[in-house]
């Protein structure tokens, strides 16, 4: 099996949301023409010698009902990535569900994603890696919080609703591919945030702001969250059993935490909880550290960008300054395992958040949507390059294990797929025996 000891990756952005009520649809793959051009995209993948693809089918098209799929698109394209030796993280929610599903406020949602991601693990077995839902915090913040997307609700009921549906539904995921692919890979990709006081009154909101941002990830892994948020969550409709769900199924030791990191993440607070963009103060560094001392699981940097301005250079510095911040982390002694550039081509309507849509082409890829590469794309197959066989700190013993695509039928990694069965089936009686015996507790 040959296992890449850093994962250098790039991805195709296959946003989905609705707007305007759930009557327009933004479906960043028709925008970014991947639908005319996907095996030119996959080609191009490849050219850049990136092995890792952040990838997925479009959940709209694919998922039309209660067991009922249309993986006519999806058996294309993964059959190509198959051919040409890429690696998929597949992405299976990005932003947005199918329209006979409604929103996120959908209490049925949890078990229906489920059900479609298991499906989809039976039908592609060969593949790994999984990010089941993209950016479960932005999701439901956009969606429910800020009112952007889909249900396009602001209120904190809402966003609790939305939360806990998105979480759960990424929890029951990960069972139910495991159930498939015992030794499946996990990588969380969620926004790396923080929130600055500008004043002294301002400490206040952005306390509970820099508590807000870990909901997503506290409840995927298990871990319990602090007293505010444990209000905050009961005060607007999470049960007490629902709470105790999340702190049942830890599956934190089958994942990879992902953290995207851009110019916007970092924010400036008000006294008053408004927020402006503060650039970036901190930066990915010291804000991975933060999310790595929580949960102290292996890293991996998932999302970056920068657009490509009137000198030309601004998104190869930007690129730089990311990959010497991984350096960073990566010698501090943080197990930091990847690095992605997001996405391959441009995308489109990205500088109004999806809100509307007018055709606004952003110069964030690789390539523009010509096909064209762009400086950064250079840059970035250049980095690749140089930096893929150099291990600047860390031990050879430490690296993710990836069972390439074409080596699935081996023998040690059938070996392998039998030693995690027989650990997931214990895992799963032990997690049948502790709900029992909370349910008689209760």
């Amino acid at each position: 099996m040959d296992t890449p000891f850093f994962l250098f990756a790039t991805g195709i952005e296959n946003s989905n949301p609705t707007i305007d009520g759930g009557r327009k649809r933004i479906d960043e793959l028709a925008k970014c023409r991947h639908y005319e051009f996907w095996k030119t995209d996959l080609a191009l993948v490849r050219e850049l010698g990136i092995q890792m693809l952040r990838y997925g089918p479009p959940l709209h098209t694919s998922f039309l009902g209660p067991e009922r799929f249309d993986w006519g698109f999806a058996d294309a394209t993964f059959a190509e990535i198959l051919r040409l030796g890429l690696v998929p993280i597949v992405d299976l929610c990005h932003f947005g569900v199918p329209d006979w599903i409604g929103d996120f406020q959908n209490p049925d949602f949890p078990e229906l994603f489920a059900r479609y991601c298991g499906a989809f693990a039976r039908r592609f077995p060969w593949v790994q890696l999984y990010t089941p839902i993209n950016e479960m915090f932005i999701c439901a913040t956009f969606s429910a919080a800020y009112g952007f997307w889909n249900e396009q609700l602001s209120d904190d009921r809402s966003f609790v609703t939305a939360l806990k549906h998105i979480v759960k539904a990424n929890v029951l995921a990960m069972h139910a591919i495991l159930d498939e692919r015992p030794d499946a890979i996990f990588v969380q990709s969620e926004s790396s945030e923080y929130f600055h006081a500008e004043n002294p009154r301002a400490i206040g909101p952005a306390e509970i702001m820099n508590a807000k941002r870990f909901l997503s990830l506290d409840l995927n892994y298990g871990l319990r969250v602090n007293s505010d948020m444990y209000e905050f969550l009961l005060d607007n409709g999470m049960t007490r059993e629902e709470y105790r769900f999340f702190l049942r199924s830890n599956l934190k030791h089958h994942c990879i935490m992902g953290n995207d990191y851009y110019a916007t993440n970092e924010h400036r607070v008000n006294a008053d909880g408004r927020m402006t963009t503060a650039c970036e103060v901190f930066g990915y560094d010291e804000i991975t550290r933060q999310y790595y001392d929580r949960y102290r699981l292996p890293v991996m940097h998932t999302e970056t960008n920068c657009r490509e301005g009137p000198v030309g250079d601004e998104a190869v510095n930007w690129l730089w300054k990311q990959w010497a911040n991984v350096l960073r982390v990566r010698n501090s002694g943080v197990p930091i395992v990847g690095f992605t550039w997001y996405s391959l081509t441009d995308q489109v309507d990205w500088n109004s958040s999806l809100r509307k849509d007018v055709g606004h082409v952003d110069p964030l890829g690789l390539y523009d949507l010509d096909r064209n590469i762009r400086a950064v794309g250079t840059a970035y197959k250049t980095l690749i390059s140089e930096w893929r066989d150099v291990l600047p700190a860390q031990s050879v013993c430490l690296h993710v294990p990836v069972v390439m695509p074409a080596d699935y039928e081996s023998s040690a990694a059938r070996k392998r797929r039998d030693v995690l069965r027989r650990i997931r089936r214990s895992e799963r009686a032990g997690h049948s025996a502790v709900t029992a015996s909370s349910e008689v507790d209760s």
